[in-house]
């Protein structure tokens, strides 16, 4: 009975506290554009507010994402992403964005953001996609213009052009700081010959004739 009452209590508090620490902290105000580099005195999880008589409604629009990216790379991929740093209209939202443009034959590298799930429609081409799970699984598909696919928080996952023109995507991420781990990035970004292996081993398995609930389980690590 002594510890019953503390094993509640403990509980009551996980209860409580561990939804907070799943996602960004709500906003406490109905906006809160970030204020401008000179108007801070603090560093504080986030970013601090601006005034709230010097909100304007141009805060909450962003011209970031209306071109595509420059392509003219080893990997013919550009992906912009837009967080409440570049938008300050974002901050406390929990929400950043980005766009993704892919050259035929491009390919986004294997990546993953430890803050966010990412939520991306492809507005135009076509484009194999996936994500590994933490035992290795794969979880991929082949998607076209107006599809969605997820990739889950904190999981590696990679997108490749698998059509004959560009591919553009959008993504929405449930983070205001997703923050990205470029895996491959920081291993071999000048080798370009184990980075044209890596691409043929997608392509591998683009290929694969996999069903509408495409897994595959004997992928081994190559990265």
């Amino acid at each position: 009975m002594k510890l019953f009452i503390p094993l509640c209590s403990y509980i009551l508090l996980i209860g409580i506290y561990a939804p907070k620490a799943l996602s960004d902290s709500p906003p406490l105000q109905d906006v809160c554009p970030m204020a401008p580099q000179g108007e801070r005195k603090l560093f504080i999880n986030g970013f601090l507010c601006k005034h709230p008589s010097t909100i304007l409604a141009s805060d909450f629009k962003t011209l970031l994402l209306n071109h595509a990216g420059d392509l003219n790379n080893m990997f013919r991929s550009s992906v912009n992403m837009v967080t409440a740093t570049e938008f300050p209209g974002l901050n406390t939202l929990g929400l950043a964005m980005a766009r993704t443009d892919i050259a035929p034959s491009g390919v986004v590298l294997p990546h993953s953001h430890p803050r966010a799930s990412e939520m991306m429609f492809v507005h135009g081409g076509s484009v194999v996609v996936g994500f590994f799970d933490t035992k290795g699984k794969l979880f991929q598909k082949t998607l076209g213009e107006g599809d969605v696919f997820i990739f889950p928080r904190g999981l590696v996952h990679y997108i490749m052009n698998y059509g004959f023109g560009p591919a553009t995507t959008f993504s929405v991420l449930n983070s205001q700081n997703p923050g990205v781990v470029g895996i491959t990035h920081a291993m071999f970004a000048t080798e370009s010959d184990v980075v044209e292996g890596l691409m043929a081993r997608m392509l591998k398995f683009g290929e694969m004739a996999l069903s509408d609930n495409s897994t595959y389980t004997g992928l081994q690590w190559a990265f």
